[in-house]
């Protein structure tokens, strides 16, 4: 199993996402380092998995989808667009104000 270091995992995100606000890379690399992970996942993969599956459980409206009995592929691909649009503004630097 690979475990990834807090330290490690907020870099990358700080990197990889400039417009992650730092309460969300904290929770985000907390997230991703207290897992063990199959070997063979790499750091960047974690990452992608643990802010899409959060953003998705607590961002959007796919429990409810679930809870009123969609199945999972179609919550999925409902909230997917907004998950996404999440995303896209954190890989961006934010402007100075």
């Amino acid at each position: 199993m690979t475990i990834f270091p807090f330290d490690v995992v907020a870099r990358h995100i700080r990197k990889k996402h400039p417009g992650c606000p730092e309460f969300a890379v904290e929770f985000f690399a907390k997230e991703v380092s207290r897992k063990e992970w199959t070997p063979g996942v790499k750091l960047g993969r974690a990452v992608g998995i643990t802010m899409d599956g959060l953003l998705r459980h607590q961002m959007t409206e796919y429990e409810s989808l679930l809870l009123h009995g969609m199945d999972r592929e179609e919550a999925r691909r409902r909230v997917q667009p907004r998950i996404q649009a999440m995303l896209k503004v954190w890989k961006n630097r934010p402007e100075s104000s």
